[in-house]
């Protein structure tokens, strides 16, 4: 039996309109998903607010996107590209909130995390509301209300842009320069503070102490002077770079088409100088008496691994044959044999301090047999229990190293997710952040061979 023409018309619509339906509400379930992760606790999910501004820009084109569409859905009642906007809305507005609610966990001020948590709760709510009445009356929903809480979401993701890529706050030469500056001063600082260190031990200390505490400061004066030579080759390859680079732009344009090349920089040379005022600090400690001989070992190889960051940095931008890269590369090999001098020095004033100390005065005295056995048992348990506390020790490093990566590349995926979303300005921008990856690549690899300190081998059990 033929299906007449008006009940043909009749099932088409009713599919039309179950198909509209189902989008919608699929699109409530999307926006309901995204407002209550607002509320887990235990979401540790960051998104800087960059990335929030270009994902909720894309919020407010897809909101127009459906806007329009339910006009023409007024005039054709053709549901196809409704559906498909629907689709999009859904998605770009649940990405808003959760990404909203990821950078309310990177946000310093609480009141600007929690009115950008509430722009978000508002936004999901207007969204469900407009939403609500697209189930009823398609062709008459109304979108002004969402994009009023979406900009509410720019207002609040703008406010907490960090004074980096604040552009009309800063030019970012001159945070480069400051940086570096201020890095100059933090090794310039620990130099004077290990020199008075050294006037101090030749004060108070005589003898074995004297001659230890003597050699492990000279050591340290030692790289000190070398990580100022470092920064000064620095500087020299950093300005040849920009002066090759930037061709008839400024300096500002050039570190701004660069700005993940420049922000490695910064981070590598914060690292020197935060590496050399930890170094300077754990030396005053051990000097004292109070601190430990490894956490000057600790703090050599993070000024290694410092090193190598700022040299891998430098070399992704520098002119092939270079000499000012030739001579960084000289004063990092020379940063790297003081690093080892200092280990040298710090374990072998440790070795001196034990043998001069009583730790084995017991062995000359006058044992029996059994009270040697008993001494031997005694040490073996503490062999042992001291292997125990090194595996746990490996282990906790194994963690926080794997969480240092894990967060690392969050952050990487983040810029480059930030970068995707703006368009190039022109094939000589595309050329010149070509070799980007291959400076975080550098970077990662320098910072994770060389900031793993060398441990010693297991001792072996004592025979029983």
């Amino acid at each position: 039996m033929r299906m007449s023409a008006e009940e043909a018309e009749r099932r088409r619509k009713l599919a039309q309109k179950e198909m509209l339906d189902a989008s919608i509400t699929e699109a409530i379930t999307i926006v309901e998903s995204s407002v209550a992760s607002l509320d887990d606790d235990t979401n540790s999910k960051t998104c800087n607010a960059r990335t929030l501004i270009n994902i909720t820009e894309k919020a407010v084109d897809a909101t127009d996107r459906l806007h329009r569409s339910c006009n023409d859905y007024r005039e054709t009642q053709d549901v196809s590209n409704l559906v498909a906007q629907l689709a999009s809305f859904g998605h770009w507005i649940g990405s808003c909130i959760e990404n909203g609610g990821a950078t309310c966990n990177m946000a310093s001020d609480s009141g600007q995390s929690s009115a950008l948590e509430t722009s978000c709760r508002e936004c999901g709510s207007e969204c469900i509301k407009l939403l609500g009445e697209m189930k009823n009356e398609p062709d008459a929903a109304n979108n002004q209300s969402v994009n009023e809480k979406l900009n509410k979401i720019l207002l609040c993701a703008q406010d907490l842009l960090p004074s980096m890529s604040d552009v009309g706050k800063g030019d970012l030469s001159d945070v480069v320069d400051q940086e570096m500056s201020a890095t100059a001063r933090a090794v310039e600082q620990a130099s004077e503070r290990i020199e008075a260190l050294l006037n101090e031990a030749r004060l108070k200390d005589s003898g074995i102490n004297l001659e230890v505490n003597e050699r492990i400061l000279d050591s340290c004066t030692e790289l000190m002077r070398f990580i100022r030579v470092l920064i000064d080759s620095s500087k020299e390859l950093q300005k040849e770079i920009v002066d090759r680079g930037r061709g008839a732009s400024s300096s500002k344009e050039f570190y701004m088409k660069n700005s993940r090349w420049t922000e490695g920089l910064i981070s590598a040379a914060k690292a020197v100088g935060w590496g050399a005022t930890m170094l300077t600090d754990a030396a005053d400690l051990v000097i004292q008496g109070e601190g430990k001989f490894e956490e000057l070992m600790v703090c050599s190889h993070e000024i290694s691994a410092s090193t190598a960051q700022l040299v891998a940095a430098s070399r992704v931008k520098a002119p092939d044959q270079s000499e000012k890269l030739q001579r960084l590369q000289s004063a990092s090999r020379n940063v790297n044999g003081a690093t080892a001098r200092v280990v040298a020095s710090t374990n072998a004033g440790r070795r001196q301090l034990d043998e001069a100390s009583n730790s084995f005065a017991d062995l000359s005295k006058a044992f029996t047999l059994t009270q040697i056995k008993r001494k031997e048992m005694d040490s073996q348990v503490r062999v042992l229990e001291l292997e125990q506390a090194l595996d746990q020790e490996r282990l906790k490093l194994g963690a926080w190293r794997k969480k240092h990566y894990e967060l690392a590349a969050t952050k990487e995926e983040e810029d480059a997710n930030e970068n995707s979303e703006q368009p190039e300005s022109s094939t000589t921008d595309s050329t010149s952040n070509s070799n980007e990856p291959q400076l975080v690549e550098e970077q990662q690899k320098a910072a994770g061979t060389a900031t793993k300190p060398s441990l010693p081998p297991k001792p072996k059990p004592i025979a029983q």
